[in-house]
């Protein structure tokens, strides 16, 4: 019996120990590593403030009844689709993509190419101005989410790995896209 006890009273001290060494990691500051970019790659756009599209306000009942559970859940809570599942991975036709939400122009296919990564990939938008970029610390990495200007839609990242001449590489999720052919036919959503 008393040496259950002391294996109780340990494993209490180790719980109450563990509790104080995170309350006291609490009330430091988080120091965060400075990220170094070689130099020849480009930085990442942000929106110009002068040129933001009206924006687009919904309520989240509103969004649920505009799009279909997959488009919600990725562009309104941040989801991805699976690589290589969606619709504009391999897809090679002239015109703008836009956004399934808000209908905002984002994308041309003269920036499209084929990265390899199971998502449609882009070197540059139509202008900074119809995106925005924001700090992703999720999934333990630093990233860089892309999100509509006009209503925040979360399409996808953006990464300093792309073709030239920018350098960058915006991936993004097929069902937050809505495809407009150039002789102005809506592609499949």
């Amino acid at each position: 019996m008393p040496r259950k006890l002391v294996r109780v009273v340990i494993g209490l001290c180790v719980v109450v120990l563990l509790l104080v060494v995170v309350v006291q990691k609490e009330d430091e500051p988080v120091e965060t590593p400075t990220e170094t970019v070689p130099e020849h790659r480009p930085e990442l756009p942000t929106r110009k403030e002068k040129h933001m599209p009206e924006k687009v306000l919904k309520s989240d009942e509103e969004w649920r009844e505009l799009l279909t559970e997959e488009q919600y859940q990725v562009t309104r809570r941040k989801g991805t689709e699976p690589a290589f599942s969606g619709e504009y991975n391999d897809f090679k036709e002239k015109g703008i993509f836009k956004c399934v939400c808000c209908g905002n122009d984002l994308f041309s296919s003269e920036a499209k190419f084929d990265s390899g990564t199971g998502w449609p990939s882009f070197w540059k938008p139509i202008s900074e101005e119809t995106i925005t970029t924001t700090p992703d610390n999720t999934l333990l990495t630093r990233r860089t989410e892309v999100l509509c200007s006009r209503c925040n839609a979360h399409l996808g990242h953006v990464f300093n790995d792309g073709p030239a001449p920018t350098g960058l590489r915006y991936c993004l999720n097929s069902v937050a896209l809505k495809f407009v052919a150039r002789n102005g036919e809506v592609g499949e959503e």
